[in-house]
Parts: C-alpha cells; sequence; structure tokens
C-alpha cells in the first residue's frame, strides 16, 4: 500500500512521528510474524520544498511534483491549536495549493485522511462537505462556524466515508494509523496497538470539558452556568429560555450551530460530567451519584455514561483502587 503523507509547514511533531512509528512498527511486526504479505510505504511529501515542524525541526521532504496518485494520502496535524492562530494558517497559499492537491487525489481514487487541525484542511477542500466528520474537541464550535456542510461529531475519535476517513485531537493520529492497518488485517492492527501499548479509543467524549466549549460564544456560556446550577433539577426548555432572556427556539438553534446539541443534549452531557468527576474523586454510591444529578436511580445513569463515554462505572472508579 502507497501511503503519502502531506506535510505543511509548522506541521505537529507528535502528529507526524506517530505516522510513521505506527506504520514503520505494523511493517516491522508483519514480517517477523509472518501475518501479512502487504507493506506499508510511507513517503513524506512537501508543498514547499523546505519543511519545518511546529517545533523548528526539519523535516525531508519528496515533492509533488511527478508523482502518481497514492493509495492513501494523510495530512498531519498543523501546529497551531487555537482558532486565531489556525485561521491564520489556513489563509496561507501553501493550504489552499494542500487542498487542491487533495481533489485531485481524491478524483483519482485516493483514500484521503487527517487528524486534529488537519481536518481543516481537509474541510477546506470542500471533500467533505455532506459527509460525517470529526475534529479536535475543542475546535468543534470554530469547526462548525467555518464549514456548516460538514456534518460534524467530535464525540468520536474516527469517522469514515466515502474515500475519506478523519480522526479527533492529537494522539488521535495513533488511532487513524491503526484504522488503516486495520482495514487490511485486524490482528496485524491488534498486535501493533499491543506493542504501542494503546487501547481502542471510540471516543473522545472522557477527554472533553463541556465549559471550554461553551466558552466558544457568550450566548452560550449563560446557558451553560444556568444549567449548572439546575443539574439535580429536571430539565425545562421554557425556563432555560427565559433565564437567558430568549425564545425556546432561538435557544436550541443557537446551541446547535455552535455544539451541534441540543439545549437537553448539552444539560446530560453536563450531568454526566459531573458524575464522573464524583465517581473518580469520591466513595459515594452510584444511586447516591444519580440523585445529586437528577436522575432516578443509578441504571439510568450507568447507562448514559457507558454511552457517552464508552467506559463503564467500574473502568471510571478503577483509580481509586
Amino acid at each position: 500500500m502507497r501511503i503519502y503523507v502531506l506535510a505543511l509547514s509548522q506541521v505537529f511533531d507528535t502528529g507526524l512521528a506517530t505516522f510513521l512509528d505506527t506504520f514503520s512498527t505494523a511493517n516491522e511486526l508483519a514480517e517477523s510474524t509472518g501475518t501479512s504479505s502487504m507493506r506499508f510505504d510511507v513517503t513524506i511529501i512537501g508543498i514547499r520544498p523546505r519543511v519545518l515542524t511546529s517545533h523548528g525541526l526539519s523535516v525531508p521532504v519528496h515533492s509533488t511534483k511527478g508523482l502518481r496518485p497514492p493509495d492513501v494520502a494523510l495530512v498531519p496535524a498543523i501546529g497551531a491549536k487555537l482558532p486565531d492562530t489556525l485561521r491564520v494558517v489556513l489563509e496561507q497559499r501553501e493550504t489552499a495549493d494542500a487542498q487542491t492537491l487533495l481533489r485531485n487525489w481524491s478524483a483519482s481514487g485516493t483514500l484521503i485522511g487527517a487528524a486534529c487541525t488537519s481536518t481543516f484542511v481537509l474541510a477546506g477542500s470542500s471533500l467533505l462537505n455532506g459527509h460525517h466528520a470529526t475534529t479536535s474537541w475543542w475546535l468543534a464550535p470554530f469547526f462548525r462556524e467555518r464549514y456548516p456542510h460538514v456534518v460534524l461529531d467530535e464525540s468520536r475519535m474516527v469517522v469514515n466515508a466515502p474515500r475519506l476517513v478523519t480522526a479527533g485531537a492529537a494522539l488521535a493520529h495513533l488511532d487513524l494509523a491503526l484504522w488503516l492497518v486495520r482495514r487490511h488485517s485486524p490482528a496485524l492492527a491488534a498486535l501493533t496497538a499491543r506493542y504501542l501499548v494503546v487501547d481502542p479509543r471510540p471516543s473522545q467524549a472522557a477527554f472533553a470539558i463541556p465549559d471550554h466549549l461553551a466558552h466558544a460564544d457568550p450566548f452560550v456560556q449563560r446557558f451553560e452556568q444556568w444549567a449548572r446550577r439546575r443539574l439535580a433539577d429536571g430539565f425545562s426548555l421554557n425556563e432555560a429560555a427565559r433565564a437567558v432572556a430568549t425564545s425556546p427556539r432561538t435557544l436550541t438553534r443557537r446551541l446547535q450551530s455552535v455544539l451541534g446539541k441540543s439545549p437537553l443534549g448539552y444539560f446530560q452531557d453536563l450531568r454526566v460530567e459531573r458524575a464522573v468527576h464524583l465517581l473518580q474523586t469520591s466513595d459515594t454510591s452510584v444511586d447516591q451519584i444519580a440523585t445529586q444529578v437528577g436522575y432516578a436511580n443509578g441504571v439510568t445513569l450507568r447507562t448514559l455514561i457507558r454511552r457517552k463515554m464508552g467506559r463503564g462505572v467500574r473502568e471510571l472508579r478503577a483509580g481509586l483502587d
């Protein structure tokens, strides 16, 4: 399998290294165990002849000129981590040239993948329009604002669409690389993961900070502050709307545009966040915690935690033992 890793200026050091190390590990294990005849031939490609990482390290790159389309093209993250700095990079000519190249490769049948902030580069090519995708959880409001035609689900670690795949924040580069190995050989992917000492991580929800997302918009922040005071009470959309001086319809529309959630959905996220905090910092019973965050019993809370976090109460409490 021929893989091009398209490195842009200020490439995220860890993202680039993770792609390279994961595929080289898979190749070594495949050769030593005889589990696969497939080899992942990885070449680092640069839009510009000289590419530096975000920490100033020089990356040896091949020119894009004269290269035939690869089987897979992966774009590691850009070092910019916040909307203001990322916006500047996205407006650069190098980014536009990369997007043109991705469109050309995609038209030739190449599978295109991106992780973390590079999902913005891929989305800017319009290839993701109408498709599901994920991105770094803290950049989700900015992503929705910039690319409204992409169906974003930032809770997921890896999301694939026809000839497209996106992954979440930072170390999700590892999840994306293992996803590609798994497409060829589940056994090899499992072995590679064991050598790299990593567990499957289907969701970013365990790492997201709800109030950080709310602070992306003052209106949503006011709702979040109201909601935190009412976690033990029943949710009322009308009461919530009155508390932030707007209509239920406007409140619903605003949260959907910023967070991709309904007011009730975000309210439940805050309940789960509080419950997880109590589980990890106290020995209070699950039923008692359920009452404190507004659920009738521990069964309901356990189900919601498993659904949203991808982990059970016992796993979350393991650190207390």
